[in-house]
């Protein structure tokens, strides 16, 4: 069944980049912990192979460059951005917004493909005598060399909602165009954030999987001109929810949607193998006491669910695969990762970072 320019309304279900080639070889893992550094992880090992300081604060995001060969950071603490060189992890700018006045909020965004700007969503704080003033969220453009914020817009009434700063972002190949992915897609001009476009999507409601921020997920494994994902759909006379597998295409804003079944309560994380032949997701039915978590396996050349696998639930974690596309992580919110095993799905080992992982999402140095 396929949808362009989305005719029927769709909830989104987590989101991750399409599979590219990719070799086969591990990659170091580069993720987030308190309260200011970034951990190597040796994917062969899990051992700890390197400690960088990030000098602006807590990691609350991390991404991947659209050539792979920068990851920029964003930190809470300071309102700050560091930028470092995928290859050897040395820093290569670093910078502080805040200032003893104003104090910037966001926690994400994504670089032009030039590496000059930076966008994301963001919301200022000023202190005058008397009170604090805070500020709308606002679509904002940093800039890198001059380390500093450019350009503001507020979102638009309809456009701001509470998740607006935890909203996907990605960018065109030519760096024209913005594209936010959270409660609907919002297409914007970089120039001057008007709205191209708005497409009636949403994505679900929390429940613990939060791979769904900026970066999250195998970000290895991406394709710049297009995203795949999991969706689910509603009828509009029974209101009977289905889920599939979509692809939203950034060039044309077409969308192709296979259905495979009835939807869970909750899914996200869809993480694809390197040769796209499979993937995987997490899926949650019920709450608190009641929560179960599954991990589900897909045949993508067939589109249909092939193995299912019930693992212990944290209250809050993100969903990752290996680099080689043999194993899966749980992680996030913890002193470690739970390592499983793709073909199997059962327990692997467990890797004990020895600090608390934030919830910026990992990505591969490689």
């Amino acid at each position: 069944m396929t949808h362009s320019r989305f005719g029927k309304p769709f909830r989104l279900a987590g989101l991750l980049l399409a599979a590219a080639p990719v070799a086969a070889s591990a990659a170091p893992i580069v993720m987030g912990t308190y309260p200011d550094k970034l951990f190597v992880v040796e994917e062969t090992t899990g051992k700890i192979a390197e400690h960088i300081k990030l000098d602006t604060g807590l990691p609350t995001s991390l991404r991947l460059s659209n050539d792979h060969k920068r990851i920029y950071v964003t930190t809470i603490t300071t309102g700050g951005i560091e930028v470092l060189d995928t290859a050897t992890r040395k820093v290569l700018n670093k910078f502080s917004l805040n200032t003893p006045t104003t104090k910037y909020r966001f926690t994400g965004g994504v670089p032009d493909p030039t590496g000059k700007y930076f966008y994301t969503i963001m919301m200022t704080i000023d202190k005058s005598v008397d009170r604090y003033k805070v500020s709308k969220w606002q679509y904002a453009t940093i800039d890198l060399t001059l380390k500093k914020v450019v350009k503001t817009v507020d979102l638009p009434d309809e456009d701001n909602a509470l998740n607006a700063a935890r909203a996907n972002m990605m960018i065109s190949p030519d760096g024209k165009l913005l594209y936010l992915f959270r409660d609907k897609v919002v297409i914007l001009n970089t120039s001057d954030f008007k709205v191209v476009d708005r497409i009636d999507m949403a994505k679900p409601e929390g429940a613990g999987l939060e791979n769904t921020s900026f970066g999250g997920g195998v970000e290895l494994l991406r394709n710049n001109d297009e995203y795949v994902s999991l969706f689910t759909a509603a009828d509009p006379y029974i209101h009977n929810k289905i889920f599939g597998i979509g692809r939203f295409k950034l060039a044309s804003k077409t969308f192709d949607f296979t259905p495979i079944g009835p939807a869970p309560y909750q899914m996200a994380g869809l993480q694809i193998t390197p040769d796209s032949k499979d993937g995987y997701t997490v899926t949650t039915q019920g709450t608190t006491g009641n929560k179960r978590c599954e991990i589900w396996h897909f045949d993508l050349g067939t589109n249909k669910v092939v193995d299912k696998a019930e693992f212990p639930c944290r209250s809050r974690f993100q969903f990752g695969m290996s680099s080689d596309g043999k194993k899966l992580y749980i992680y996030g919110a913890s002193y470690d990762i739970e390592v499983y095993d793709a073909k199997t799905l059962k327990w692997d080992k467990t890797w004990n970072l020895d600090a608390d992982a934030t919830m910026a999402g990992l990505v591969y140095a490689q």
